[in-house]
């Protein structure tokens, strides 16, 4: 018998293209700087050109009285309006019980500068122009202090110290895990391998710059701006004005990418908010690029230090991580979070690790703060653990993919406790690695290889088997409105700045309620319109978004067979519901879900559902990836010359979708591993302050990747899905550099570390050539 199945061609598991990208691509978009509010000044800032110094005064007599001025505000008047400072959303206590130290990180600067580029006063004024030219007006006496722009020099006795209730520049000294337990498994091992790597600062810069547009409507505070989610950023102001949540009201439009940075409240907020207030107009305000790179807040830089313990026979005894993270010049939201809870989640991977133990210091310097920046953590971990095992094999003469897969967690052994903490569900580790070596070409390896060298080129592979957790369980809301003209929105507390979000969570809606796919429109971007919103962060967004939306349709459907049954004169329980139809069972009569959310809003009885869902927990998105290079002896240039992924994310809602995830996260890896550079001089200026010092991956020095999923259903979420946006950053550096130094091997060099930029590549080459 033959059996023919109609997919939808909105469902679950389609590649339908991103519903925005025709408005976008002819210029629709509504990006902040695209805002224009009736009466609107322009704000510029004022920012320090001293990494670390004494505040003595800020004169801004001139600025005042120069044209077009409306307002020029330092931290004085900030400070004496009562506001708070800006918060910090972690918990961390050090090994002795201690609470991490968050010293006050006031919006504008008042007794110190801290790093070149922070706030010291705003200037309104009635144009762009005018606000500039009064900002060069003001004058700032700093009466400068050493810096430190290094995190071990800022852990030494004899280092500038930034805050006085900090000693050693030492924010925290977190401790995690069975130490003496580890200690004991290193001691007996037959082999304990260790590294120290340096995960390079990188700067986030994100397409839009950030930018807000402040206004005070009916006694509350409005802002307009680009983030990561309109309802946590609405909380976090609150802290800040100190007043209600309810008082203050988020909009959020296009954005022009984030990738973590955009996350949390920056010290603009609140003096642009507090003009607008005074003045009793809008106040808008955005950053240059240079300012950017002076302000936005910096992702990574950290210093880690592992160990892999091994018994005879090449299996997993433990691991120990210590090292230092980088707060920059002060403690932000997340920054604390990144090298200490999500490190520790991470680092275990997909590995048999029966013991894991940590211990991190958190380190102020005079640099921009630091913040979460696409991974997270997970591409710090991963990195470790992936750079641990491939030494481990090169020091026991192990063939390293067989080392991995002894150590892989087996799909027998699932549910399974690792060492850090949590259960991972689901993944098959072991099928994910065949096939990513075998769309490799693992085997074909050594012909490649002949092929680059008669072209003079030293060719490597490398490989990353990775497990990565996404973002903890919470809450997120879920809505579905009927309109009048017949659409359909669908409400989420997550926030879309450039994953999506609307075609992937229509599909979701199409496939459960039968409504026209083109009908559904997603609403995320106002505060005042949400009874949650758990944001977009950490790859948590369809898992959040999916089980909400689902429990709203659930209470839709629910609400649809009641008054079907009185409109169609029917017992509630002969009403069923299928294609977005609602039918007597065993007769004609039906009605469909349009039509009848239409009729219940005439009899007052809308369908309409809002709802706050209880999310999921954390999943495991997995996979490996491959990639292989070409280095240039000669010059140190390094080029990917091929990439090859299978991931595992559970169900894949949209692969089209999925796939371009996975390509950008790949490219702001090898970016990472191969280019991205922040440099500060000894006095803490910004070297790579520009697109002309600071390097980005370009199409041109880029593969075509060739992906693969292997899809194994989460099993602690309603579709099974497990998130991708961060797999790709995740395995990239990881890949790239066990590529780079298996190419290098021959000659001599057995590490690097991150960026390896020609110059490193050559002088590497040259010193292992000078040693005997």
């Amino acid at each position: 018998m033959n059996v023919t199945v109609t997919v939808p061609k909105f469902g679950i598991a389609q590649s339908v293209p991103r519903t925005e990208d025709p408005r976008l691509l002819t210029g629709g978009g509504r990006y902040t700087g695209d805002l224009v509010l009736p009466g609107t000044l322009h704000a510029v800032f004022v920012r320090s050109t001293v990494a670390h110094g004494v505040l003595r005064a800020v004169d801004t007599a001139a600025a005042a009285a120069a044209p077009g001025v409306r307002l020029v505000l330092t931290g004085r008047e900030l400070a004496e309006a009562g506001y708070g400072t800006l918060p910090c959303a972690v918990a961390l206590t050090s090994k002795d019980g201690r609470p991490m130290i968050v010293p006050p990180f006031p919006a504008l600067a008042t007794d110190r500068v801290r790093w070149v580029g922070q706030p010291i006063a705003l200037v309104v004024a009635d144009t762009l122009a005018q606000a500039k030219d009064a900002a060069e007006l003001v004058r700032v006496e700093i009466e400068p202090l050493p810096a430190v722009v290094d995190i071990e020099a800022a852990v030494r006795p004899e280092a500038p110290q930034l805050f006085a209730e900090m000693p050693g520049n030492v924010a925290f000294d977190w401790w995690w895990g069975p130490q003496e337990e580890v200690e004991r498994a290193i001691a007996r091992a037959h082999h304990v391998t260790r590294v120290r790597l340096v995960n390079n600062r990188v700067v986030v810069n994100p397409m839009e710059p950030r930018g807000a547009i402040a206004s005070f409507e009916e006694g509350r505070y409005v802002l307009r701006t680009g983030c990561q989610g309109v309802f946590g950023l609405r909380a976090q102001l609150a802290t800040v004005l100190k007043v209600p949540p309810e008082r203050i009201r988020v909009l959020a439009f296009d954005i022009g990418g984030s990738f973590g940075m955009k996350a949390s409240t920056f010290p603009e907020h609140l003096p642009i908010l507090h003009a607008a207030a005074i003045l009793g107009r809008p106040v808008a305000w955005m950053n240059d690029r240079s300012e950017s790179f002076l302000s936005d807040y910096h992702g990574r830089s950290s210093i880690l230090e592992g160990e892999l313990a091994l018994d005879a026979e090449g299996n997993f005894l433990a691991v120990r991580v210590k090292g230092l993270g980088e707060l920059g010049a002060y403690v932000t939201a997340y920054g604390p979070a990144i090298p200490t809870m999500v490190v520790q989640k991470n680092v275990a991977s997909l590995y048999r690790t029966p013991l894991l133990a940590l211990r991190i210091r958190g380190v102020v310097t005079n640099t921009v703060p630091m913040t979460a920046y696409r991974g997270a953590g997970r591409p710090e971990g991963v990195y470790l653990m992936e750079r641990l095992v491939e030494q481990a094999a090169r020091e026991l003469g192990r063939d390293p993919i067989g080392l991995r897969r002894q150590n892989l967690i087996r799909p027998d052994e699932l549910p399974f406790r690792s060492s850090c903490g949590l259960t991972y569900d689901s993944g098959d580790f072991e099928a994910v690695l065949d096939a990513a070596l075998a769309k490799a070409d693992w085997r074909g390896f050594p012909a490649r290889a002949a092929e680059s060298a008669r072209r003079g080129k030293l060719r490597g592979r490398g490989l990353c088997a990775y497990l990565e957790v996404t973002a903890p369980p919470g809450k997120e809301h879920g809505g579905i409105r009927f309109t009048e003209d017949g659409r359909v929105i669908l409400v989420s507390g997550t926030l879309d700045y450039g994953q999506g979000h609307r075609a992937a969570f229509s599909q979701v809606l199409h496939e459960k309620l039968g409504v026209p796919f083109e009908r559904i429109e997603l609403l995320q971007g106002d505060s005042d319109q949400l009874l949650y919103g758990g944001g977009t962060g950490g790859s948590r967004s369809i898992m959040a978004a999916s089980k909400a939306t689902l429990e709203a349709a659930d209470q839709v459907i629910a609400k649809g067979k009641a008054l079907a049954a009185e409109l169609m004169e029917a017992a509630e329980a002969d009403i069923l519901f299928a294609g977005g139809t609602f039918t007597v069972a065993g007769t004609d009569r039906r009605i469909g879900l349009l039509e009848l959310a239409a009729r219940g809003r005439e009899l007052g009885r809308p369908l309409d559902t809002d709802l706050v869902s209880e999310t999921p927990p954390s999943a495991f998105p997995n996979g490996c990836h491959v990639a292989e290079v070409e280095v240039d002896p000669e010059t140190g240039v390094v080029e990917v010359v091929r990439y090859c992924a299978v991931d595992d994310f559970g169900t894949l809602v949209n692969p089209l979708l999925v796939e371009g995830q996975v390509q950008g996260g790949i490219v702001q890896g090898i970016g990472q591993a191969l280019l991205e550079h922040t440099v500060y001089d000894p006095s803490g200026q910004l070297v790579t302050g520009s697109f002309m010092d600071y390097a980005l991956p370009r199409a041109d020095e880029l593969p075509s990747f060739e992906l693969a999923f292997h899809p194994v259903p989460a099993t602690t979420n309603p579709l099974g899905v497990k998130g991708c946006g961060e797999a790709g950053i995740t395995a990239a550096p990881a890949a790239v550099v066990n590529a780079v130094l298996d190419a290098l091997a021959s000659r001599g060099v057995s590490h690097l570390d991150m960026p390896l930029t020609p110059e490193r590549v050559w002088r590497s080459l040259r010193a292992a050539r000078s040693r005997p």
